[in-house]
């Protein structure tokens, strides 16, 4: 036993074997202290039920929505094809220990080495899995930085389904080799906001040089999908099946965690929509909710601070209120951030499984500029090789924070941050960051007020 121990303490890598894949998700809906608020129908303002949404998402998925069953079974089809990358390893960070000077201990779960490589695949493939199961033969979506679209695009050619992809015009424009991976696996894609739907064209009436959000992609992806019999919607994002099926990341952490002989007393992770923070989170808050002491740290942008300014209150999905209305916390639908170079977080909105979370003081939240992200992130890639994208940045910045916290209190703590994806297709971000052009941009307030306005007028949470 004392062998394994030092072993494990000079360790850089703790991988699985494939046999150790975890064969179920976990929902944390069984656990949380306070149940979400229902999700209510924009037209009556009453909870939705299957048939409501049915013309968008296959049953399978929908019943997932609402499900409070503790554990629910992942298909042998969808652990066949994770078996292509999963499990994923879980790294040691030494070097950026001694380069930070840190006494705390620091691990991170890379999810960079998928097929598409960031963690989106892991609800890609199950998506796309059971839309084809129930018939639907296309798949509809958006995406902001590209790691969503690009995810989809390659569970779609795997499981043989066509896809369109909205992507955010700005990172359209800044990210053109994610756009060429995902016309790659076959997919079409278009900036957004584009001529192709209704929604799409009254927003360039208004706005013709509108940078695009997540938000106007959702509602373009959403009309789609709505005006087509064979096409589903598919979001890479928010809704608690697609976090759900993100936690395969932290059952698989746990496991490595305990082969390193440590258990972690913060666990970091970037958010967004939220998926890739509650796919390592959830699993290590059930044992938080359970009684264990865990600081558990959701990172977000200063230009998009959704969960340390935004109100919690009932709001649609997207800019042209096609969806439910879901209670979370918010910036107002049409809030439209600033064109920062973390396009998978630019969402006015967070999960709402991840705003109670907040509410109930199971996570905190910070919000990083830009420049103090990427200075992080060189520093991570330059010890430990790895160039990170923008977004699994934010949460290297808060791990650092973190450490160097503990150690001006003279603590020891053991780190674990999730390492998303990484940034071979954020070339052009980091040139800007090296030529010294990056921009730290701060939440415009005005805008977010002006946002905040428009939905004063909609259901109250309890």
């Amino acid at each position: 036993m004392q062998q394994i121990r030092d072993r494990a303490a000079s360790q850089t890598k703790f991988l699985l074997d494939e046999s150790q894949l975890p064969q179920r998700w976990y929902n944390i809906r069984s656990d949380m202290p306070t149940a979400p608020q229902p999700v209510l129908h924009p037209g009556t303002g009453q909870p939705v039920g299957p048939d409501d949404l049915s013309p968008l998402f296959p049953m399978e998925l929908i019943g997932q929505e609402v499900s409070e069953e503790a554990e629910i079974a992942i298909p042998e089809e969808v652990l066949e094809i994770y078996s292509l990358w999963r499990p994923t390893p879980l790294f040691r960070a030494r070097r950026l220990e001694e380069a930070i000077g840190t006494r705390s201990r620091i691990f991170y779960k890379y999810e960079g080495v998928s097929p598409p490589g960031s963690h989106k695949p892991n609800t890609a493939v199950a998506q796309a899995f059971y839309n084809k199961q129930e018939g639907r033969t296309r798949l509809s979506t958006e995406t902001g930085a590209g790691q969503w679209g690009s995810a989809l695009a390659f569970a779609c050619k795997l499981i043989g389904l066509e896809c369109k992809v909205y992507m955010v015009k700005i990172s359209y424009e800044q990210k053109p080799n994610r756009r060429s991976l995902i016309q790659a696996w076959g997919a079409e894609i278009v900036p957004s906001p584009s001529a192709d739907t209704e929604s799409g064209r009254a927003i360039l009436a208004e706005h013709p040089d509108s940078p695009g959000s997540l938000g106007i992609a959702i509602s373009e992806a959403v009309e789609d999908a709505a005006g087509r019999d064979d096409t589903a919607y598919s979001l890479g994002s928010v809704l608690n099946h697609v976090l759900l099926h993100q936690t395969v990341i932290g059952q698989e952490a746990t496991a490595q965690m305990e082969l390193a002989g440590a258990s972690p007393d913060v666990v970091v992770g970037c958010v967004g929509g939220g998926s890739n923070f509650a796919g390592l989170a959830f699993p290590f808050l059930r044992e938080k909710i359970a009684g264990r002491e865990i600081d558990v740290l959701a990172c977000e942008p200063a230009a998009c601070p959704t969960l340390t300014r935004g109100h919690f209150a009932y709001d649609f999905g997207d800019t042209s209120k096609l969806t439910p209305l879901v209670a979370m916390h918010t910036l107002g639908h049409d809030f439209v951030p600033a064109p920062i170079h973390a396009g998978g977080l630019r969402y006015h909105g967070v999960a709402p499984l991840i705003s109670q979370l907040v509410l109930d003081g199971l996570i905190r939240a910070e919000a990083y500029l830009q420049n103090d992200v990427f200075a992080s992130a060189v520093l991570f890639s330059g010890s430990e090789g790895i160039l990170p994208a923008p977004e699994a940045a934010h949460a290297i910045h808060g791990t650092i924070r973190v450490a160097k916290e503990a150690d001006e209190a003279g603590e020891e703590r053991t780190i674990l941050f999730n390492l998303s994806g990484h940034g071979h297709f954020d070339m052009a971000a980091y040139d800007n960051y090296f030529a010294g052009k990056l921009e730290d941009v701060a939440l415009d307030e005005a805008e977010m007020e002006r946002a905040l306005r428009a939905i004063e007028g909609l259901p109250t949470p309890a």
